[in-house]
């Protein structure tokens, strides 16, 4: 071969591969993900009816509400803060599709950090989806980051100082949905979301916001709620509860007064409503793991964090039947519903009572798939997407 032919091969290769790898990139980014709202939703309104700048931006997401025949408090649920803890989302695609509030309102975010969902995680050879099986054939998702997409937000400083405390956080942590609360009206777009969610949280009178989480088996807040002082005598009476009644263990860790960023702190600085912040576990992202896989997102299962796990470098238990994404996800509706009931205990004036979402032990039973509505026969008034 001569040299000029071998230029020309190694420059058609380099072009094929070019265009293979954008289309990825481009259907991942544009991944569209069906909702098929349950009759407990009255209305959907986007993020930008309560901060007009974000109107257009990839974080423009849809928010879910559920209004009780009853009246009562309100509660919001946020999933996809970091789309790369999937179970978190999973949950309040559950609520979206399934949930009825008889008595107070239901707030449902599925895609806090919206563009976060369209990126995976550089050198962390993440797919960039996934698939939950169900009986009409399977519902397909986007994957996601722990960061807002480079491509919406850029570039980063050397070193980020937090809004408005002037804390100095890590540069990469500006775009971190939970580095940047409780935002600002002029701030980078991660910032905006952030303070179009306090605006919602305030104009909305939300009584209780929880933040839905995965952690790796090596981070020492796992398995646990993550609670504001506001929120510690709610977060005690359900951590005990769902240890005792559930089946799991549940732990309640304080939220930090000097670590600024987090929504667990801000929201409740900066607002009228309690703030709660779940963590389960997610062997998929600890750093030991093995071939980072579909399949080892769903079953949770890795060689690799169990040899961890006997050499004591863990903060959870695991074997090998691993962490199912049906556990996580069942371990997140029950502790929802949970501070609902325990809440409505402690004030009866202002309940908060959901019907028809599935439990931690009937999630393992049925698999998550079970709960989510086919879009195919969907009607269109009913029908969104992600």
């Amino acid at each position: 071969m001569t040299p000029m032919l071998r230029k020309i091969v190694f420059s058609v290769a380099g072009l094929l591969l070019l265009i293979v790898s954008g289309m990825s990139f481009y259907e991942s980014r544009n991944l569209k993900e069906p909702v098929v709202v349950s009759d407990g939703v009255t209305k959907v309104v986007r993020l930008s009816t309560y901060f007009s700048p974000l109107q257009g931006t990839a974080n423009d997401c849809n928010i879910y509400i559920l209004e009780g025949k009853e009246p009562g408090a309100t509660l919001c649920i946020l999933g996809g803060t970091h789309p790369e803890e999937p179970a978190g989302r999973l949950a309040t695609w559950l609520f979206a599709e399934n949930a009825v509030m008889s008595k107070g309102r239901l707030i449902v975010v599925l895609s806090a950090n919206r563009s976060g969902s369209t990126v995976t995680r550089v050198g962390g050879a993440y797919p960039p989806d996934f698939t939950i099986p169900t009986s009409w054939g399977g519902q397909t998702f986007r994957l996601g980051d722990r960061w807002s997409n480079p491509l919406d937000q850029w570039p980063d400083p050397e070193v980020y100082i937090h809004y408005p405390s002037f804390q100095e956080l890590a540069y990469v942590d500006i775009r971190n949905l939970n580095r940047c609360w409780p935002g600002r009206p002029n701030g980078t777009l991660t910032e905006k979301t952030t303070y179009a969610f306090m605006e919602m949280i305030r104009k909305e009178k939300v009584d209780i916001v929880i933040d839905l989480h995965e952690a790796e088996l090596q981070y020492p807040v796992i398995s646990t709620i993550v609670a504001h002082e506001k929120g510690q005598e709610l977060a005690v009476i359900a951590s005990m509860m769902l240890t005792d009644m559930e089946g799991f263990k549940m732990g309640m860790e304080f939220s930090p007064k000097n670590l600024h960023g987090l929504s667990h702190r801000e929201i409740g600085d900066h607002s009228d409503a309690i703030s709660l912040l779940f963590e389960a576990p997610e062997p998929f992202l600890d750093a030991t793991r093995g071939r980072t896989t579909r399949e080892q997102l769903l079953t949770g299962q890795d060689d690799f964090v169990v040899k961890a796990g006997k050499h004591g470098l863990l903060f959870e238990k695991i074997d090998e039947k691993g962490w199912p994404i049906d556990v996580r996800v069942g371990r997140h509706t029950s502790a929802v519903l949970q501070v609902m009931s325990s809440w409505t205990e402690a004030y009866p004036d202002k309940p908060l009572v959901c019907d028809n979402v599935p439990r931690y032990a009937e999630v393992i039973a049925r698999g998550t798939g079970a709960f989510l509505r086919a879009p195919a026969e969907a009607r269109q008034d009913r029908l969104f997407h992600e």
